[in-house]
């Protein structure tokens, strides 16, 4: 179950994950219902599956008054999120991170596990 995000108990999590392999998921869209609204609109969007990486630093901070950013130190760069709302830990303990619109539509996601994801 999806609860709003308590940035103590996500950033713990985020800690237990780091210096580890892990898979990462991120996903991003503006969803198909964004050219409804606007003529002139197309979908954007981003996905990564099961991208096995390893962080040494990660970092959860208030981004506005209603959302999150988690940035995830690499290697060569950074793995980036923004507009997370809600947070859900499941399964074999995976993280999965969400941003949701004031209708509920996904936004965002982000899901950290040190298994694949299915």
């Amino acid at each position: 179950m999806m609860k709003p995000i308590d940035i103590e108990v996500v950033q713990n999590w985020l800690d237990d994950f780091t210096d580890k392999y892990v898979y990462v998921h991120v996903e991003t869209t503006n969803g198909a219902y964004s050219s409804h609204f606007d003529g002139k609109a197309f979908n954007v969007g981003a996905y990564v599956r099961n991208a096995k990486v390893s962080f040494e630093q990660a970092k959860i901070v208030e981004a506005n008054a209603n959302s999150y950013r988690v940035g995830l130190k690499i290697e060569l760069g950074w793995i980036y999120s923004e507009g997370l709302t809600d947070y859900e830990i499941y399964e074999d303990n995976k993280l999965l991170l969400a941003g949701h619109d004031e209708l509920g539509r996904l936004m965002v996601a982000l899901q950290i596990s040190e298994t694949p994801f299915d």
